[in-house]
């Protein structure tokens, strides 16, 4: 494997490191290690290619990004063996969630790219002044490209999020610098090759990666890159804040999640299990959006245990590649050790841990059994911090301004989730909770509404046509009516 730059496959200067597989714990293939100096040319290249790239048609964009894919579509099974391998998704996981998300996010944004730019704007009467004679002026508000856009991707899911990124980047007339994670980034490099088979001008697209962070803090610090847009932890993206700050760089952050399900005594408990189960199933847990921490009405609270425990009863842990398995590995050794370490924090915080499945017999692969912690309380770590993994706590409280209240008293603020049979006290709730998107009665997503956190889950929204609003910068035409 080589690096994408300039619309070459170039050799990295910094050797190859190796991609494991986090079911067998064998290599999936090496990615390559790129110098200090290869970021370099990799930002100057997309700024190169601003130019050109942003004043093409909209119809050019959106014929290419149609083109890409049909190209990811026609190799989709390929792509998800590979998404698979790398990222240790389940089979159903890697082909519905990852790469058949990719390419309809490149078809939504070849659409995204023929919306139009311009907002009309009423004309103003001014009076006559130091400024000129009096007279009517008109105005129009254009989004315009912001120019060169990193995007640094998560490891849960190696297609969905870059194309979340690339697309609507592109769609406005961006170039990109694409950083994937370190544990996955072999998919993205197959995105690129789809791109280059669409016909994607010379470093309009770039792809540069490295096993340590010095190649992400470099594609930040670049001053060839004029934005950065970001998936990962809070901690991560405090430190790209910090760059991103220094230097008035604009930032897209979608950072950590603690996401409270409120599950209020009339509530349909049957979904709202099915809803919070996916916590355990999808990505082993490894998702900012899950219902991880489960606020229960007292009257509800035995029952609600009693029934996600026989949920838990009926996952099968085991090799993602095998149609039966429903909870896969996590991504790496020291991300199972993490979150095994959590499980037992909150035992020792005075949780009591349900646990069932075990990892399979065969020895490897980074398993966690998914565990359920109840009688916890709000001021628990397992409870105030993100474990990333398939684990869920559940809390106890009383009425709704107590729900609301432990719902709210978190540093976290991406998706909350409210069950309840009456509609009025849910969207009632939903108001209340200091979250950038709220699911009544579902843990579906609508993929046109605006996505994104308050308080340190990020900055910014995307999805939809809020992407292309991320991907630009408004310019005021003024002229005398």
């Amino acid at each position: 494997m080589r690096l994408f730059i300039g619309g070459e496959w170039v050799e990295p200067e910094g050797g190859h490191y190796e991609v494991v597989d986090p079911a067998t714990e064998e290599a999936v293939g090496l990615a390559p290690e790129a110098s200090l100096r290869q970021v370099q040319e990799a930002a100057a290249a997309a700024k190169e290619a601003f130019g050109s790239w942003s004043r093409t048609r909209p119809e050019e964009r959106a014929a290419l990004l149609d083109r890409a894919a049909e190209v990811i579509a026609r190799d989709a099974e390929a792509h998800a063996r590979l998404a698979r391998a790398e990222s240790g998704a389940t089979t159903g996981t890697a082909r519905a969630l990852q790469v058949a998300v990719a390419s309809a996010r490149f078809r939504r944004y070849a659409k995204g790219a023929l919306e139009p730019v311009e907002q009309p704007l009423p004309p103003q009467i001014s009076a006559a002044g130091p400024m000129g004679p009096a007279g009517v002026l008109g105005a129009v508000a254009v989004r315009r490209p912001v120019g060169v856009v990193a995007c640094i991707t998560s490891y849960n899911n190696p297609w969905a999020n870059p194309a979340g990124k690339v697309a609507p980047a592109l769609a406005m007339g961006n170039t990109v610098v694409v950083k994937p994670a370190p544990q996955d980034p072999l998919s993205v490099y197959a995105m690129a090759r789809a791109l280059e088979e669409a016909g994607v001008p010379p470093g309009v697209v770039n792809v540069v990666t490295g096993a340590g962070a010095e190649v992400g803090e470099a594609v930040v610090g670049s001053p060839d890159v004029d934005m950065v847009s970001f998936t990962g932890s809070t901690a991560v993206g405090r430190r790209i804040g910090e760059v991103c700050g220094r230097e008035v760089k604009r930032q897209l952050m979608e950072l950590g999640g603690k996401g409270a399900a409120l599950v209020f005594d009339d509530a349909d408990l049957d979904a709202a299990v099915r809803g919070i189960g996916t916590t355990f199933s999808f990505y082993s847990g490894q998702i900012c959006t899950a219902p991880t921490r489960v606020l229960a009405q007292r009257g509800v609270y035995g029952r609600l245990v009693e029934l996600l425990t026989g949920y838990l009863g009926r996952l099968r842990v085991g090799d993602p590649a095998d149609a039966g398995t429903v909870v896969g590995p996590v991504i790496s050794a020291a991300h199972r050790d993490r979150v095994e370490g959590y499980v037992e924090l909150g035992r020792e915080e005075g949780a009591r841990v349900i646990r069932h499945g075990s990892p399979p017999g065969y020895g490897k692969g980074f398993y966690v059994a998914p565990a359920l912690l109840v009688d916890c309380a709000g001021d628990m770590r397992v409870v105030r911090e993100e474990i990333f993994g398939p684990v869920v706590v559940v809390v106890p409280f009383d009425d709704e301004e107590e729900g609301v209240a432990l719902a709210n008293d978190s540093d976290y603020g991406l998706i909350d989730y409210v069950w309840s049979g009456d509609v009025a006290r849910a969207f009632r709730v939903a108001g209340r909770l200091r979250a950038g998107g709220v699911g009544v009665n579902t843990v579906g997503r609508n993929l046109e509404a605006p996505f994104g956190g308050f308080k340190k889950s990020g900055v910014g929204r995307d999805c939809g046509s809020y992407a292309l609003h991320a991907y630009s910068e408004l310019q005021a035409l003024v002229w005398p009516g």
